[in-house]
């Protein structure tokens, strides 16, 4: 397989090669820096990501079937990547693909003691599941999601534990898991979220305090105003 590489007639060998190489160029901080994003640092990116836009969610005036969807959106994020990596594994047994460093020399491998298969990148497949779930809760929070996975993708490749089709197939799978099942999710957590909103003591997780007083001045057009028009003139 390495030589394949050298005479190019293995695109995912070559851009394995090409990527990997800029480690052994970098100086050694930022392989270390790399390392750890790669490894921890962007997956605790990316849920950082998701609870900042349950946090902005929550707060939006809106009523409660608008909130429970909402949230149940941003709920659906982890489910999504937790199923995908189980759907992973029977993948990753029947393909049984080697890690790289296994089966090529010159490799320079940041992380060691990975023993598992490697396709398909279980990295890729949980970042790529929550971007695109994320995506469809918030489409800004969402493109800020998707450019993580992309660079967790990147990062996999950079530290010569994946090839890039490990990486795409990842992208692919989590992808279709996070699409594919979002009606089935929204149509199971959505009444539970409702109920959680009509909840005193666990309604504050759907919406806040101030969203549910808009939703109220919301049902009547004009009351705020109206009351603040009496102040006024009682003044």
């Amino acid at each position: 397989m390495a030589g394949l590489a050298d005479s190019g007639s293995n695109p995912d060998v070559d851009l394995l090669y090409d990527i990997n190489g800029l480690a052994k160029d970098a100086p050694h901080w930022l392989d270390r820096v790399v390392e750890f994003v790669g490894e921890y640092g962007l997956l605790f990116a990316m849920i950082l990501m998701i609870m900042w836009c349950w946090w902005t969610v929550r707060r939006r005036p809106g009523g409660a079937e608008e909130a429970a969807s909402s949230v149940a959106a941003l709920v659906w994020a982890p489910l999504a990547a937790a199923v995908a990596v189980v759907v992973n594994v029977p993948i990753r047994g029947f393909v049984e693909r080697p890690r790289p460093f296994l089966d090529h020399q010159g490799l320079e491998v940041l992380v060691s003691g990975k023993t598992d298969y490697s396709f398909v990148s279980d990295h890729a497949t949980i970042t790529m599941a929550m971007a695109v779930a994320l995506f469809v809760a918030n489409r800004k929070f969402g493109l800020v999601g998707l450019g993580i996975a992309l660079l967790e993708g990147f990062c996999r490749v950079y530290m010569g534990v994946h090839y890039p089709t490990d990486v795409i197939g990842g992208f692919a799978l989590g992808t279709a898991v996070a699409l594919l099942l979002s009606p089935f999710a929204s149509m199971l957590l959505t009444p539970l979220l409702k109920a959680v909103d009509r909840s005193p003591r666990l309604g504050w997780a759907v919406r806040s305090k101030e969203a549910r007083a808009g939703a109220r001045d919301a049902v009547v057009p004009g009351a705020r105003r109206s009351a603040s028009r009496e102040r006024d003139l009682a003044a």
